[in-house]
């Protein structure tokens, strides 16, 4: 590779007429050959090994390196990557990482060969450094240095990224190196404000409603009486309520194309004008979320406007945190080749809406480009905030976001965070719960509530809580900047106080009684060290005696009891040394809660609210922890409660221990939803495409839906409303059972997959009911795609984030993607993106210890049946997601019980046919010459 320092550069114009191009060669690879072109032009296809051969000859451009390696069969080479150009000069930009992503990025023309997707690399960087030169020093001043210092540490980039900013000599460094990196001294601090008021009692008329959504909808828009009428019903929830404990709770299923969306943010934008308070909007995903952020966009059309009005609440683990991004930054003396991942991060951090790195404006391809420890791993991860004791704390992304949420009209957040804040009784920023809800998505409450009120002693929730309290610890090769301890942490609050510090120490002492690193290991050579691997070893060795372990890589459970010689003594033992670590964390907890006490006329704000925090912390973190963990044990000698389950498990992959221990969940988890959530709000939308099941009985349907999302558990009569769907999904879509392919053969199954994906010529989503099927027939028909020139994307494949892949999935119309229950619950892809959905098998409830359970609880095979219809009901519901998408769903499982088959549109063709037959009528539908238009486009 050469590069030329001396190109001439024009610097009147607005774009230069020459940047410093690196001339190195450009590299596009697929399954089976890769395009190569010279810096002379010359264009060559290759086999993917003498491309393999070549990049470790010189450098070429790509887009997405570890892809592309991946693809090569390699480990990752040296390149000129374009997606690090794009992090660098257009921080936090929205881009698809594919060629045709990339042309969409510039305005260019789609690409029409892989040739022309290949030159796409170039005409992309050029553009881009084009830009950057245009820009000039005054436009971010820091710039340069941050390029200079990621050029130190090998980034090809760095020359011509430097020269585009007329760094005249690029290694005589106008700022001291490093610098620029200091990006939280630059960002603007916020601001406190006095407390807000109590809310108002006012309603939302239904007409108000009905006025402020034909406001969001325009004049052009299509008249749509089922989103009138929707908005009209769940204003009901928008009033407050009568009787102490009995809300307003309205269920209202929507079928895809009402709007809901803005069907709910008319009346939800009204009470939160009339009355000065939040509405709480929760969705299921983060993805989701970014979707309803995108809808307010009509409500609130001025940026300025609606950065003040609109607020996306995740929890901390979300954000970057500014104090492990500068010890990170001074980590670069001892580990240099961080300075690329460190100076991407930066230059985002610059830009950033408000620091969300998951789902945000973060590039989701960037943690996959450069290593999630040095990019996602910056996130507060662990509980580690110090609050105001952190330099940073005036310009804390988290606590910016929270300040401004008290102030906002509409907060969208996800069911976790909401069902942790209710399981905690109130998070520590809020101060109290919000008085009304929407939760979008509310099938998925049940998942959500079961996450948020369960509890698990494992050996990772164990060694985490350890090094929450201990930090780093001799003998360690953990980094300081990823471990603060709890004496770290509370330092400054106790050195006056020789009491208090006497306690932090016992707490610290008594955590060695917790899993520390390398149990593994010693669990496997069967040396545990202290009570809770004793415990765990046991628990381990019962596990692995009841269940056939030699015949599954994956993860395994185990009942409880009756327990093995051994395992009640060393759980006896676990619960006295828990109960020594339990005992200084509650005084602790007290002798800082009596400082607030003795000190208040002393205490300044920011200390407050650190001790505070800390009481918080120590109560949520560890006492409330530790007393679960107390209550599990001691149900190993006698009954567990019952209203839970408990079981052990090994978790598992690849045949090799990640995490073991006793895990205790709800077996109904609505009924704490009920009680700490649902209960205690004035009113609550909860609202889905798929709330009932469609089992043929409209009250039974009903009966189910209440108890799924905790309504059932409320006082009081919930509204019950449901809107159909306008789509014609008679015409708009067929469903087609196969009746000849073994579903246990996997051969049979990919050879399926791959004449049904052929036949619709891409723009099919593969689901999967488990990951090993999924990588087989990804193994068995990717390259048979790539020899027809569709493109194959696979979740738990490819080295792309889910996001990631599904915006690929989304942008490129005849790519394919093959996924697990991730994708089927968060890809919303409307248009031709999507046609063909083709499931494994019918997706019955995987029978674990917690399955049978609930499966006796709810009413034995019903609700094995009532499970599986809502997932077939919301995986068929992805195909028509707009008004002239037309699609196709196929279940490969001959064993498809017909009494399911109501999960489906009523009216829609069902049929029972060989794969032959299948595939010649997937080609037919899908036929420009033969396919019918819906009725209303005739």
């Amino acid at each position: 590779m050469s590069t030329d320092p001396h190109t001439p550069k024009n610097t009147n114009n607005k774009y230069p007429d020459a940047v410093m191009m690196p001339k190195a060669p450009l590299l596009l690879s697929g399954l089976r050959f890769s395009v190569w072109i010279s810096p002379d032009g010359e264009i060559e296809r290759l086999a993917n090994s003498e491309a393999a051969r070549r990049v470790t000859l010189e450098p070429p451009y790509v887009c997405h390196a570890r892809s592309t390696a991946q693809r090569l069969s390699i480990d990752p080479f040296l390149s000129y990557d374009v997606l690090e150009l794009i992090a660098f000069v257009r921080p936090s930009a929205a881009c698809t990482p594919t060629p045709r992503g990339l042309a969409a990025f510039i305005g260019a023309p789609e690409p029409t060969s892989i040739e022309a997707a290949a030159m796409l690399l170039h005409q992309t960087s050029e553009l881009l450094l084009r830009e950057q030169a245009s820009k000039g020093r005054q436009f971010d001043p820091y710039a340069a240095d941050i390029a200079r210092t990621m050029m130190m540490a090998g980034w090809l980039w760095g020359p011509s990224v430097l020269a585009a900013m007329h760094e005249e000599d690029i290694h005589s460094p106008a700022l001291k190196p490093g610098r620029g990196l200091r990006i939280w001294e630059r960002l603007e601090e916020w601001s406190d404000h006095a407390p807000e008021d109590p809310p108002r009692n006012q309603s939302v008329k239904p007409e108000d409603a009905r006025k402020r959504l034909a406001d969001l909808l325009g004049d052009e828009a299509e008249a749509r009486p089922q989103q009138v009428d929707y908005t009209s019903a769940v204003s009901s929830a928008f009033a407050p309520r009568d009787v102490s404990g009995e809300p307003n709770i309205v269920l209202a299923e929507a079928g895809t194309g009402v709007g809901k969306t803005l069907g709910y943010i008319a009346p939800a934008s009204i009470w939160a004008e009339k009355n000065g308070a939040p509405i709480w909007i929760s969705t299921f995903t983060r993805n989701l979320q970014t979707q309803i952020d995108s809808e307010l966009n009509r409500l609130f059309p001025e940026r300025h406007e609606k950065a003040k009005r609109v607020v996306i609440r995740k929890g901390r683990e979300n954000y970057l945190c500014l104090l492990n991004l500068e010890e990170a930054s001074q980590a670069l003396m001892s580990r240099p080749n961080d300075a690329i991942a460190i100076g991407l991060m930066a230059r985002w951090a610059s830009r950033t809406r408000n620091g969300d790195m998951v789902g945000g404006d973060f590039p989701g391809w960037l943690a996959d480009l450069v290593g999630r420890g040095r990019t996602l791993g910056l996130t507060d991860r662990r509980g580690e905030c110090i609050y105001s004791g952190c330099p940073h704390y005036s310009r804390c992304y988290i606590e910016r976001n929270i300040r401004k949420a008290k102030r906002a009209n509409i907060v969208v957040a996800n069911h976790a965070l909401v069902m942790i804040q209710a399981a905690m009784g109130g998070g520590r920023d809020e101060g109290s719960l919000p008085s009304h809800y929407v939760f979008d998505e509310g099938h998925h409450l049940f998942d959500a509530a079961d996450s948020a009120f369960s509890a698990h002693l494992t050996a990772q929730e164990s060694q985490e809580l350890r090094r929450w309290i201990s930090g780093v610890e001799t003998g360690t090769t953990r980094s300081a900047s990823r471990a603060r301890g709890l004496k770290k942490r509370l330092e400054d609050l106790v050195a006056t106080d020789d009491r208090t510090r006497d306690l932090v120490t016992e707490t610290v002492h008594a955590a060695r009684h917790l899993t520390g690193d390398g149990w593994v290991n010693r669990m496997e050579d069967k040396q545990p060290s202290g009570p809770m691997e004793t415990f765990l070893s046991h628990l381990r060795d019962q596990v692995y005696a009841r269940t056939d372990h030699e015949n599954s890589p994956y993860s395994l459970e185990a009942e409880t009891k009756p327990p093995i010689p051994g395992l009640i003594d060393s759980a006896i033992e676990l619960r006295s040394a828990l109960e020594q670590l339990l005992e200084p964390i509650k005084n602790l907890r007290r002798r800082l809660e009596q400082r607030l006490d003795n000190e208040a006329d002393e205490l300044d704000s920011d200390t407050r609210r650190r001790i505070e925090a800390a009481c918080k912390s120590l109560e949520q973190r560890g006492s409330n922890q530790i007393q679960a963990w107390i209550s599990m044990l001691s149900a190993l000698e006698e009954e567990t409660p019952e209203d839970f389950t408990d079981w052990f498990s090994v978790e598992r992959a690849g045949g090799k221990d990640l995490d073991v221990g006793l895990h205790r969940h709800w077996i109904d988890p609505t009924k704490p939803l009920a009680n700490t959530l649902l209960s205690q709000a004035q009113g609550t939308v909860i609202t889905s495409a798929t709330l009932t099941e469609g089992s043929g009985s409209e009250e039974s349907d009903w009966i189910g839906a209440e108890r799924r999302t905790g309504a059932a558990f409320v006082p009081g009569t919930p509204i019950r409303a449901r809107f159909k769907s306008p789509y014609d999904y008679v015409e708009q879509t067929r469903v087609f059972i196969i009746n000849d392919v073994r579903k246990d053969d996997m051969d049979q199954v990919s050879a399926a997959y791959r004449e049904l994906f052929l036949a619709s010529q891409g723009g099919a989503l593969g689901l999967f009911t488990a990951i090993s099927r999924l990588r087989t027939v990804h193994q068995k028909m990717g390259p048979e795609l790539d020899r027809a020139g569709l493109t194959l994307y696979s979740q738990h494949v490819d080295n792309l984030d889910t996001s990631t892949l599904i915006d690929i999935f989304r942008a490129e119309r005849n790519s394919s993607l093959l996924g697990t229950d991730a994708v089927r619950d968060g890809v919303d892809v409307p248009g031709e993106s999507l046609r063909l959905i083709v499931f494994d098998r019918v997706p019955w409830p995987r029978p674990t210890i917690q399955h049978r359970a609930r499966k006796d609880h709810f009413g034995g095979n019903r609700y094995n049946d009532s499970q599986t219809r809502l997932k077939l009901k919301q995986a068929f519901g992805r195909l028509v997601r707009r008004e002239n998408d037309r699609g196709i769903f196929v279940l490969l499982d001959p064993m498809m019980p017909s009494r399911l088959q109501n999960a489906f549109p009523e009216g829609v063709s069902i049929q029972k046919v060989g794969l032959a037959e299948a595939v010649k009528e997937v080609k037919n539908f899908f036929d420009t010459k033969t396919q019918k238009l819906p009725k209303r486009d005739r």
